[in-house]
């Protein structure tokens, strides 16, 4: 029997959304797995610290300010990698956006903001990186981090469930578009992972109550445990996985 390989020796990883929480674990998981990294964000003192603790693990880091929705950007961003280190092995399409707010109240700014940043900037950045492992001909992944919500339906969350839900279609479409030059696509699908970002929230008994009474596992994930996914997706032991959607959820849409 072969080995089988969960390793990312050699391989360049970009990520968006790299310099806090989910993107951030998922850049340092890649480096422990041995890639070198393209970190994306808009925040230039985040990525600085997330690339120092990728070349702590002994791995180059290419940090780039961004604006995701920038499609000019994009492809300044795109060629500045490929100038870089010569290719991009795996496109991490982690950044996304959020507002709480009741279906029947949402303004149009919001949802353009919304989808603006979770379907048409990942669509976008995709194709380019996508044209880029095409035409260095060596194969690729591109794993797209989608949320529980866009398996299930959330209150007040009817843009995201809905920029969500895209990003899992669009995720079998290129599947089957890309097979044919060797890319595989798949998506992850977290529940509620704990980040500096929603402590606040957390901290609320009443709200996390709520949340635990739907996760099996009765605890909320960790960040950790979508970047473990990530580099599975990302490893030679995932090659034959794409046009798939992993839940990282604890049960959570088993019910």
């Amino acid at each position: 029997m072969a080995e089988i390989n969960f390793r990312l020796d050699g391989k360049v990883v970009m990520v968006t959304g790299a310099g806090r929480g989910i993107g951030k674990a998922i850049a340092i998981a890649c480096a422990q797995a041995g890639a070198d990294l393209v970190l994306i964000s808009r925040t230039a003192e985040e990525l600085d610290a997330t690339a120092t603790e990728v070349e702590a693990h002994g791995q180059r880091a290419l940090p780039v300010v961004l604006d995701i929705c920038d499609l000019t950007a994009q492809d300044q961003a795109v060629t500045q990698a490929v100038n870089h280190f010569g290719r991009i092995d795996v496109l991490v399409n982690n950044a996304a956006t959020n507002v709480y707010r009741d279906f029947v109240d949402v303004p149009e700014e919001e949802f353009d903001a919304i989808l603006g940043t979770n379907l048409k900037a990942l669509f976008f950045i995709s194709q380019k990186v996508a044209r880029q492992m095409i035409a260095a001909g060596a194969g690729g992944k591109i794993i797209n981090i989608v949320s529980a919500m866009a398996l299930v339906g959330g209150e007040k969350r009817a843009v995201y469930c809905a920029s969500k839900g895209g990003v899992l279609q669009l995720t079998k479409t290129m599947a089957i578009e890309l097979a044919d030059h060797h890319i595989q696509v798949n998506a992850i699908a977290p529940t509620f992972i704990r980040t500096a970002l929603n402590e606040e929230a957390f901290a609320d008994e009443e709200f996390y109550g709520e949340i635990i009474r739907r996760i099996p596992a009765h605890h909320v994930g960790k960040v950790e445990d979508v970047a473990g996914a990530v580099v599975y997706l990302a490893s030679p032991a995932a090659d034959f996985v794409t046009g798939h959607c992993l839940s990282v959820d604890g049960g959570y849409v088993a019910w």
